[in-house]
């Protein structure tokens, strides 16, 4: 029998993983509804071509298993390099102004406790400066963040869509 826990790892999405991307984001969408979350991302994000992008960019990350020989995906997430334009302007202030990763999008397919967590353990152990953001009803996210290190930074505005704009903005930054 495979210990599954010694073959995790992180890989780039591709697009064979596409299809169950997807299904780990609808999973996500009805989880956060249930929690009190139906507006985060609704019945409509991550948009599938965002998704699609995040792919072809090399931003899509996979934590993946195996188990029983195959292949498995236990989370995702997209990590966005470079000054994410969200973030210009925020009430509060972010913990300094040097270079930086976000992490957007993270979803986990519910195989396995942890998943985001771990994901976010990875991108600070690469990255060293990460930045975050989730609506103020995902109490699943804060929690995680915050339980991860991370500082409560204050408030932004989303800029790609109309309503249920403000996010809670969140850095670590291993010195």
């Amino acid at each position: 029998m495979t210990d599954s826990a010694s073959t995790r790892r992180f890989r780039h999405a591709t697009m064979r993983d596409y299809p169950q991307m997807e299904k780990n984001y609808a999973r996500a969408r009805e989880l956060m509804a249930r929690n009190g979350n139906p507006t985060q991302w609704g019945n409509t994000f991550p948009r599938p071509e965002v998704v699609r992008d995040d792919i072809i960019h090399r931003r899509a990350m996979l934590l993946v298993d195996t188990s029983d020989g195959r292949e498995r995906i236990l989370a995702q997430f997209a990590l966005c390099p470079g000054e994410d334009p969200t973030y210009k302007h925020i009430d509060g202030a972010w913990l300094d102004n040097d270079s930086y990763v976000t992490i957007h999008r993270i979803a986990s397919s519910g195989l396995v406790k942890h998943a985001a967590r771990d994901c976010i353990a990875w991108a600070l152990k690469h990255y060293g400066n990460v930045r975050a953001d989730t609506h103020p009803n995902n109490k699943a996210m804060q929690h995680v963040l915050e339980t991860s290190g991370f500082a409560r930074c204050g408030l932004i505005q989303l800029i790609d869509r109309p309503t249920d704009t403000t996010r809670i903005a969140y850095q670590r930054h291993e010195w």
